[in-house]
């Protein structure tokens, strides 16, 4: 019992080294494939550099754009208006009302006192003005100064203002919507998204289209050598392996360059965007604290359009 068993460990052992070994060859071949056709492997390799760089920047500037918009939205505020009369027990409770909004993240009301001191202060070098002020009769408004989550949508606002009673009551003047401004910059973010977004499944595909080309040639170059193999009797994995092998280099080296490239121009741009206003220093900060992981996941994107690349053309040409 004890020598059937061994016999069958042995057994195992001998397939799972047999297997390694396969594994290995396909890898070597594969490598040797890769350094076979110089022009043919820096012309694929260029075309996936850029496509995982357009990935790379695609995903890089939406975060930038999001943070962006984030710190836009937190200074674009819409202004409601009360009449001076207005007491405080009144702007305390369509305070309240506007914050229960589901649209709104925050709400400050000036009261027309604090407005009045915060304009003395803004002209505080100004003596006309300050006198002026001093002997007007009339005071300024209350205001609310509200923030909206979505920068495309005021509607709810709107809405209140239109039917609250309590407001309507004690109603200044038109309140200030500055959807104009808003609905640009959302558009904005939408259109770079999509544009971005379009030109990454381009290049997706003109690199798929130029590494399956690129494998279909090498197929084409080795087809006696392939064929040799299936009549001595090589299986499907090890005739397609070394093809795939040699697809995913071309994935891996161009992650490499392609993270080090958009690293690079992300570091250049930082400060002329910052200069603009352009909220780029969290993304630069985040990207290299997980570095590893973006590097990574190019990596993995790299490999699999390698993959679907050469898959689809071993398919096709080898006939297998």
């Amino acid at each position: 019992m004890a020598k059937k068993y061994d016999a069958k460990a042995f057994s195992q052992q001998k397939r799972k080294r047999r297997q390694w070994l396969t594994f290995v060859r396909m890898c070597r071949y594969g490598v040797n494939n890769f350094s076979r056709n110089a022009w043919l492997t820096i012309a694929a390799t260029a075309v996936m550099t850029v496509t995982l760089l357009i990935v790379f920047m695609t995903l890089t500037a939406r975060q930038v754009l999001v943070d962006t918009v984030d710190q836009i939205r937190e200074k674009v505020d819409v202004s409601i208006y009360v009449k001076t009369e207005t007491t405080p027990s009144q702007a305390d409770e369509i305070k309240s009302k506007l914050e229960k909004l589901d649209s709104v993240t925050r709400v400050t009301y000036i009261s027309p006192e604090q407005a009045k001191v915060d304009f003395s202060d803004q002209e505080k070098g100004d003596e006309g003005t300050i006198a002026a002020l001093s002997e007007a009769s009339n005071k300024l408004p209350g205001t609310f100064n509200i923030s909206i989550k979505d920068l495309n949508d005021s509607s709810e606002l709107q809405t209140f203002v239109q039917d609250d009673e309590l407001y309507k009551e004690v109603q200044g003047r038109q309140p200030s919507f500055t959807n104009g401004i808003i609905q640009t910059i959302g558009r904005w973010v939408g259109f770079a998204e999509k544009v971005g977004i379009g030109a990454s499944v381009l290049f997706i595909v003109i690199s798929s289209l130029i590494i399956f080309n690129t494998i279909r040639m090498a197929i084409f170059n080795r087809k006696e050598e392939i064929q040799m193999m299936k009549l001595i009797g090589a299986d499907r994995g090890f005739i397609r392996g070394p093809f795939i092998v040699e697809a995913v280099m071309y994935g891996f080296i161009a992650a490499l360059l392609a993270t080090g490239l958009g690293v690079a121009i992300m570091y250049a741009a930082r400060e002329p965007l910052l200069s603009y206003g352009i909220a780029v220093q969290t993304t630069i900060d985040a990207m290299m604290l997980y570095l590893g992981f973006v590097l990574l996941g190019m990596i993995l994107t790299g490999a699999l359009i390698g993959i679907v690349s050469s898959l689809m053309a071993t398919q096709k040409y080898l006939k297998l």
